[in-house]
């Protein structure tokens, strides 16, 4: 699947829940599914600055295709990086580089997170296109 493909899956599954306390479970539910970070990579350099939780992510390259995993210490930041981690990994670095974000604006997930939840949510996924930026210039 195209992370256009997996947006729009999102899109959709965000549309079926009728208020933000049914969304924000389902992001509780979401983290609770993310690939987790392995312990040796649950170091300050994994760590996300500009959240208010720590929240680790680690990326390697299979097969030409970026593979992250995660943590966080909090359930909904966990959510916000399983979404996130779910449209792009297992993508090539340039598709993700070139991805547009605008499906967390169409889920509604940034009006509806604090003000520092929304910047860590902008600072998450700034990390994944550093990651897939790092890993492009390498298969240059």
């Amino acid at each position: 699947m195209t992370i256009e493909d997996i947006q729009n899956e999102i899109i959709d599954e965000f549309s079926m829940f009728d208020d933000w306390e049914e969304r924000y479970q389902y992001m509780i539910d979401l983290g609770k599914e993310l690939p987790l970070i392995d312990d040796q990579y649950k170091t300050d350099s994994n760590i996300i600055k500009g959240c208010q939780s720590k929240v680790w992510v680690h990326a390697e390259m299979k097969d030409d295709k970026l593979q992250f995993t995660a943590d966080s210490d909090a359930i909904i930041t966990k959510g916000i990086i399983a979404i996130l981690i779910r449209a792009f990994s297992n993508q090539h670095p340039k598709d993700i580089i070139d991805a547009d974000t605008s499906f967390i604006d169409k889920i509604g997930l940034k009006e509806h997170l604090s003000p520092t939840r929304a910047n860590g949510l902008v600072s998450m996924v700034k990390q994944l296109k550093m990651y897939a930026i790092a890993y492009q210039t390498q298969l240059n």
